[in-house]
């Protein structure tokens, strides 16, 4: 009896395949490889208003960053107490966003979970352009960010003087986001590679034959090239997998490592890694409703992909609801006055405001994703992921100015506000991160070809065994 349920081609209707249509492998190639192979005339309009949009405000960044540099880092909202201010925030905010790309490719793999096929290669990208808007905050936050390779490395110099703190946890930030963004390149390409391989095979322009074979170092997917592939693929997975747990962890070390009220607490490791996942998926989610709209991926970014990652924002917002019930607890079983009035003052201070907009996006609304019609309703998904990303922005910005604006002394307390030069680079480096990802999405391919027709095929054999054993039913 329990060999007749499994062949009930019912099943398909519960558990739906993947890959959807009747697309055989080469139809799948096809689809891929179209969009890179694409005449500029043959990419869909909406793809090239979109990229104009988010160009323009890559302008608007290159204008800030060019501002800030030529007339100081006074122009940022920066004073006293808040000595960090958007410039952490938007770090740390970033560094977040880039935790989903490893967790999709490195644990989900490890795990052996078939549904990443057709979203790790996105989110890897999305995680390499996410560290790299992290990455202009400290930067430039140097004010002589020609300067600051001596300043944030250790390197010999005899101009400067200058030999780092290997005490502070801002040294390990460089060290762990500089590591982690080498292994996710590295993990990155290597998947690239089959596929790159395929593309400068069919392709007939003489220019991306050199490109893409210089670029796919020689694959020709003998059974030897495919053994050592694998091998590396796993090792790299291996390797990425502690990474996700790691680098935020050392992120929120900037501040558990301190004895601000607020940041003095062992909790936030974990927080932070929670937190991170959970705006990352978001963040995914958002770049994939955008691709598979503008780039016509129905058929291969299914609703069943969009609903596991649904059931994983669902699960870690409930882990940072958590974490936030916990910081409470935590501050009023201390008997700490300090802390009791941290958290007092979070909630009902002069940031009221942006606590309560972090409850609501983070833990609240994300709710809705216990009933399956929220989890498979497009819309729903897309505001969502916005809302999630709009809360984890704000939980990072209350955590900061909310423990810097009060700590011990009321007469050095303060009140942070940004300046229009703040608002316009945090948004400049938005528009960087899609237009990365929108370049991304059209010259190289953002979805594994080899992987997915893995997974097609095998699907293939598993949904025409059921048909065959209702057919033997009748």
């Amino acid at each position: 009896m329990s060999a007749v349920v499994q062949q009930d081609p019912q099943l398909m209707v519960v558990n739906p395949p993947l890959v959807q249509g009747s697309k055989d492998l080469h139809d799948l190639t096809e689809q891929i490889s179209s969009v890179v192979e694409a005449k500029v005339y043959e990419t869909p309009l909406k793809y090239w208003i979109t990229l104009m949009c988010t160009g323009s405000v890559v302008l608007l960044l290159g204008a800030m960053l060019t501002y800030l540099v030529s007339t100081g880092i006074g122009v940022w909202g920066n004073n006293r107490p808040v000595g960090w201010a958007w410039d952490i925030t938007n770090f740390v905010f970033w560094i977040g966003i880039g935790h989903a790309g490893t967790l999709i490719s490195a644990i989900l793999f490890l795990f052996r979970q078939k549904w990443r096929t057709s979203i790790n290669r996105s989110a890897e990208a999305m995680t390499l352009f996410a560290v790299m808007c992290a990455g202009i905050f400290p930067l430039f936050h140097t004010g002589r960010p020609w300067r600051a390779f001596y300043w944030l490395f250790p390197i010999p110099n005899t101009d400067l003087n200058i030999w780092q703190n290997f005490r502070s946890p801002l040294i390990w930030d460089v060290f762990a986001v500089s590591t982690y963004f080498t292994v996710s390149l590295l993990f990155w390409f290597t998947g690239l590679v089959p596929d790159l391989a395929t593309l400068r095979d069919r392709t007939t322009s003489k220019v991306r034959q050199v490109v893409f074979g210089i670029l796919s170092l020689g694959w020709r997917g003998s059974a030897r090239h495919w053994r050592h592939y694998e091998q590396a693929y796993l090792i790299l997975a291996g390797i990425s997998t502690p990474l996700v747990l790691s680098v935020h962890s050392v992120v929120s070390f900037d501040f558990a490592t301190s004895v601000i009220p607020g940041w003095h607490t062992t909790i936030f490791p974990p927080y932070f890694v929670a937190g991170a996942i959970f705006s990352g998926f978001a963040c995914v989610m958002t770049l994939l409703l955008i691709a598979r709209w503008t780039l016509n991926l129905q058929n291969l970014i299914t609703i069943k992909h969009l609903d596991n990652m649904n059931k994983i924002i669902l699960v870690t917002g409930s882990v940072v609801g958590y974490a936030y019930c916990t910081e409470f607890f935590i501050a009023w079983y201390s008997g700490s006055i300090y802390e009791r009035f941290t958290f007092l003052n979070r909630a009902f201070g002069p940031y009221w405001w942006a606590a309560w907009s972090m409850y609501t996006c983070n833990v609240f609304i994300p709710q809705l994703y216990w009933f399956r019609k929220m989890r498979t309703n497009l819309w729903v998904m897309f505001v969502i992921s916005i809302t999630t990303n709009i809360g984890m922005w704000f939980e990072r910005f209350v955590i900061i100015a909310t423990s810097l604006t009060r700590d011990f002394l009321p007469s050095s307390w303060g009140y942070f506000s940004p300046t229009w030069v703040d608002i316009c680079t945090f948004i400049g480096t938005i528009g960087l991160f899609l237009t990365l990802f929108l370049l991304f999405a059209r010259f190289l391919p953002m979805i594994a070809i080899s992987e997915v027709k893995g997974v097609a095929s095998q699907e293939k054999h598993v949904f025409a065994g059921q048909e065959e054993g209702s057919a033997t039913l009748r």
